[in-house]
């Protein structure tokens, strides 16, 4: 049984068609090494902080609409999560037992509900990322308003290919 160097199976491009130059594969890769990175950071985020991956986003989504000023209600993190509202107000539950989240009464319609970040579960994002998320700003601070630019646009395209997903719709 012969073995592949890692160079060699990081550049072969085995799925993608013939014809294919080394360094369209490299780019490819690279990202898929990027994608690879950043799911076992939020591996590692999850683990550090008790959550699962729905907790981690709904405290994420939460932390956002705080910090722009906006009020959460239930039914705003159902929609955004995508879930429930029975998986809402388990998920809701979850996040007030651990100290995550609070409800508090909407300030304008005491009818209502609004759910809010704890001020603990926000420092504890900011202990947990932060340190990543200067490294982050620091390198693409670091890259010309171009370079940015050509980066934007590469992932703006990227990401619309990925969610066409045309090809998983043909037989």
């Amino acid at each position: 049984m012969t073995t592949t160097q890692p160079d060699e199976f990081s550049r072969s491009g085995y799925w993608y068609p013939e014809g294919d130059s080394a360094q369209t594969i490299d780019v490819l890769n690279m990202l898929r090494r990027y994608r690879a990175a950043e799911t076992a950071m939020r591996a590692r985020t999850r683990a550090t902080m008790g959550m699962n991956e729905t907790d981690l986003m709904a405290l994420r989504f939460l932390l956002h609409e705080q910090r722009a000023g906006r009020i959460v209600r239930p039914i705003d993190l159902a929609r955004v999560l995508d879930i429930s509202t029975a998986s809402t107000t388990t998920l809701i539950d979850r996040l007030e037992r651990d100290g995550h989240a609070r409800r508090e009464l909407h300030p304008t319609d005491r009818r209502a509900g609004v759910v809010v970040p704890t001020d603990s579960s926000d420092e504890e994002v900011q202990a947990t990322l932060g340190a990543m998320h200067r490294r982050m700003l620091a390198y693409v601070d670091s890259l010309s308003d171009h370079d940015r630019a050509v980066v934007t646009r590469f992932l703006a395209g990227m990401s619309s290919a990925v969610e066409e997903a045309s090809d998983l719709d043909q037989p």
